[in-house]
């Protein structure tokens, strides 16, 4: 089965930046749809962003356009998020997903996914 680890979690000043890695098992990771999800407690998990099997497709939710930016290095079988500009609106726990898919597609919604890491804390301070 597949595996996702999310790091890179933490405190950081709003308007700060900083990157989540998401490191996926197996050696199909191209076969494979990733996207980034957050929620905060009370709420449900919410899309933030998608890339494609390749790469050459991305997506991000409105409240992180322009400021956060999906990426994937498919040799290294790794996802990443790197966010910038941040706001305490951004404050949640993000978790990294995982779609297995024949064709090359975004994918948005929780019910799409196949594969779920443990999440990591990322809190920006006022």
């Amino acid at each position: 089965q597949v595996q996702l680890v999310e790091s890179g979690g933490g405190l950081v000043q709003a308007g700060g930046s900083s990157r989540l890695s998401c490191a996926a098992s197996g050696r199909i990771f191209s076969s494979y749809v990733m996207g980034w999800f957050r929620q905060v407690p009370g709420k449900e998990r919410e899309f933030v962003a998608a890339i494609s099997r390749s790469g050459d497709s991305t997506h991000c939710a409105d409240s992180v356009k322009g400021r956060f930016t999906i990426s994937r290095d498919n040799a290294k079988n790794t996802v990443y998020l790197q966010m910038s500009s941040l706001k305490p609106e951004d404050t949640a726990v993000y978790y990294c997903a995982a779609g297995f898919r024949r064709r090359d597609v975004l994918l948005h919604q929780r019910s799409e996914y196949d594969y779920w890491g443990q999440g990591t804390q990322v809190t920006v301070s006022s």
